[in-house]
């Protein structure tokens, strides 16, 4: 099943700028589960969007869904399956959109950026740091995935962040130079436009890597998710935020994980389908000429 649906006519991956990779990773999950029907979940109510959207027709510059990425097995070699088929978007210079599963994904997908790209940051929705070393005694956890990333030395920017361990704390404090958070109760500022005000840390290269774990929501917008945490973001203010990011910088790659199908919701997987639709339509926005040939020549 391709995203979109029928109306939207599968593009081959060489003319498609769009990668849809769903990666139906469980292995983690510490409270609800059914993050492995997560991106399946999304991609048949994408079948239910308009082709128009609030940021253009996104499906114009081509979508091409990529078969689902095989997700058992142990976590480094599932890592490494999503890193391959994201470096195959990526030597393509089409943007890969990963579907999670949970937010462990994202590690294989950054990897493999890391090949392609020679300095880019992540921006991070999140109600959780997802900073500690290990959580359960597993290193690839989903509560963990942002440190593997960060000590990849990929900058991070976290928002809407609302629930972390002292551990977490602790490592944001002692790593203020590549690591910055505009936690949900710093949300409330508004700029004269009356939206949210956001200022972007220094030390945030030009290309952008989106991960956006959907219980970045408040629940009352997102109650699909195993982990969900109230005082989030509304579908305004998030689109809000993501317009002056992509307004700011070049996104180079997005993903929307942790996402739970719950049966007969059927809002809930219509939000988040409509959440990738819109992170497309944005990136096409903020495309800049020859930007996406910065590369580190590593193949």
């Amino acid at each position: 099943m391709n995203f979109h649906g029928d109306d939207v006519k599968p593009s081959p991956p060489e003319s498609a700028l769009f990668h849809v990779i769903a990666a139906p990773m469980e292995q983690s999950v510490s409270y609800g589960g059914g993050t492995a029907r997560g991106p399946a979940a999304i991609i048949e109510a994408s079948r239910q969007l308009e082709l128009l959207s609030d940021y253009g027709v996104p499906a114009d510059y081509g979508i091409h869904t990529a078969a689902a990425v095989d997700c058992q097995g142990e976590a480094a070699a599932v890592l490494a399956r999503i890193e391959e088929v994201v470096g195959c978007a990526c030597a393509l210079e089409k943007i890969p959109a990963l579907l999670g599963g949970e937010h462990t994904v994202t590690l294989g997908a950054v990897r493999a950026l890391k090949k392609f790209y020679k300095h880019f940051g992540i921006i991070h929705f999140d109600a959780h740091a997802d900073l500690r070393d290990r959580y359960e005694g597993s290193p690839y956890s989903h509560a963990c995935v942002m440190r593997r990333v960060h000590e990849l030395g990929i900058p991070i920017f976290q928002i809407a962040t609302r629930a972390y361990s002292l551990e977490e704390q602790k490592y944001r404090e002692e790593n203020k130079a590549s690591l910055a958070f505009l936690d949900a109760r710093g949300l409330g500022a508004r700029d004269l436009d009356g939206q949210v005000s956001l200022a972007l840390p220094a030390f945030m290269p030009e290309q952008v890597y989106i991960s956006f774990d959907v219980d970045a929501f408040d629940a009352a917008v997102m109650p699909a998710t195993g982990t969900p945490v109230p005082g989030g973001l509304n579908w305004r203010q998030t689109m809000d935020i993501l317009e002056k990011i992509f307004a700011k910088r070049q996104c180079i790659g997005f993903d929307v994980v942790e996402f739970s199908s719950i049966a007969g919701l059927h809002f809930a997987d219509f939000t988040a389908a409509q959440l990738v639709y819109n992170l497309m339509g944005m990136a096409v926005r903020c495309q800049v000429p020859g930007a996406r040939g910065q590369r580190s020549g590593n193949k």
